[in-house]
């Protein structure tokens, strides 16, 4: 999935994922109206707790690009089919992840689809257990199955990271296990590291291959207290996106065992994913992963001084049920939940951006339940600048305005 979530008007997050929502009743085009709304406020908020590049202009992007280029030499020749910068790139994120090898590919989507066939020519398995949660099973439309003749069979659907019990209690032979580290769609989710190993152990028991969703893998080094490339090295593969966590233009790599990767070239090829020339989208990887990396254990570090500032600033504001979840974030991204519906929460966000030039949520709320809604809360650079006072303050004044529309 990309940014062209966002602008069909569905929920999504600062990175344009579309929301996990049950949908209640609004008038045609009210989402759409939000959006731009939300666009608009965002582009004038003088404070704001991420600046996500994919919100930014054309000029802005290209600005970006010009500072990127100093990061390779512009006498090299532009990349053909996967080579030059490309290799650079591929090589440069091998060594982040201590694996022997990495693929450059368009999309993520694109890249499991591919990780997964080709371990399950090896293993002989079509079958890929996986949280009702992950990524492929709510956002990508069943193209494991549809497109790559995989069968995804769901482990668990609660709302927490699967454990080492159900690998083992799983009741039929299966070929990968493949684990979304952070689980976005419960919270941003992570195991500790004791859970985390004890299930990979639990699969190899199964003889089943472990694959990392790594989307944004880059940024649980604080949690886990362990580097990239032993946070990588549990599993068989791993994916990871370069504009998730680290603002690029988009693309995304497998790393893994170097015949693994040979392979998953030849089926980049056939699944469309030889492009002639990727430059700008490589150079934009080699940014963020020169620029941000370094910055995110710091993103995350605030995140949680964010986190306990908005639970008391609403424990403050007396309202009747509110949830930061996790408590603690685990990343730089969480949830938080109110007691109201989507389209005042909405509204009255987006007001609180127009009229003070802060805009506390920036991100789509969705209707979780009748009368609940979450959305989902980033910080990044920008959020930075907030202290603890500054959010309590923003939610003081978001909540006058909530109380206000609701009458």
């Amino acid at each position: 999935m990309s940014d062209a979530a966002e602008q069909d008007g569905q929920p999504a997050d600062e990175t344009g994922h579309p929301a996990r929502q049950s949908e209640e009743p609004a008038a045609d085009g009210w989402r759409e109206q939000m959006r731009d709304r939300r666009l608009v406020a965002h582009r004038g908020a003088q404070r704001v707790l991420s600046r996500p590049g994919y919100l930014a202009t054309l000029r802005e992007r290209l600005a970006f690009l010009e500072r990127a280029a100093r990061l390779h030499d512009l006498d090299d020749r532009p990349d053909q089919y996967g080579d030059g910068i490309v290799e650079t790139l591929e090589a440069r994120t091998a060594e982040l992840l201590g694996t022997e090898a990495a693929a450059f590919f368009p999309t993520g989507t694109m890249a499991q689809q591919v990780a997964l066939r080709c371990w399950a020519a090896r293993t002989g398995d079509t079958t890929v257990v996986l949280h009702a949660l992950a990524h492929p099973q709510v956002h990508e439309g069943g193209a494991f199955t549809a497109v790559s003749g995989l069968r995804t069979v769901p482990l668990t659907s609660e709302p927490r990271m699967p454990t080492a019990e159900e690998v083992r209690a799983f009741p039929e032979p299966f070929g990968a296990l493949m684990l979304e580290l952070p689980l976005r769609d419960a919270g941003f989710l992570l195991p500790s590291w004791e859970e985390l190993t004890e299930v990979v152990e639990a699969a190899r028991e199964r003889d089943a291959v472990v694959h990392i969703d790594g989307a944004r893998l880059w940024e649980t080094t604080p949690h886990f207290g362990r580097p990239l490339d032993e946070i990588a090295g549990l599993a068989d593969s791993v994916y990871v996106s370069f504009y998730k966590s680290l603002d690029g233009f988009g693309g995304a790599a497998l790393a893994g065992p170097a015949t693994l990767v040979e392979d998953a070239k030849t089926w980049r090829h056939r699944y469309g994913g030889m492009i002639l020339q990727q430059f700008p989208t490589v150079l934009s990887a080699l940014a963020g992963l020169e620029w941000e990396l370094p910055r995110l254990p710091e993103y995350v570090a605030h995140a949680r001084v964010v986190a306990a500032a908005l639970r008391e600033g609403f424990a403050e504001a007396g309202l009747p049920w509110t949830r930061v979840h996790p408590e603690v974030p685990h990343t730089h991204q969480f949830q938080v939940w109110l007691p109201y519906g989507p389209q005042l929460l909405s509204e009255a966000a987006v007001r609180q951006g127009e009229e003070t030039r802060t805009l506390l949520f920036q991100s789509p709320w969705a209707q979780a339940g009748p009368g609940l809604s979450h959305t989902e809360v980033t910080v990044r650079a920008a959020g930075l600048e907030w202290s603890e006072a500054d959010v309590r303050a923003a939610v003081a004044d978001f909540v006058t305005r909530v109380r206000g529309l609701a009458g």
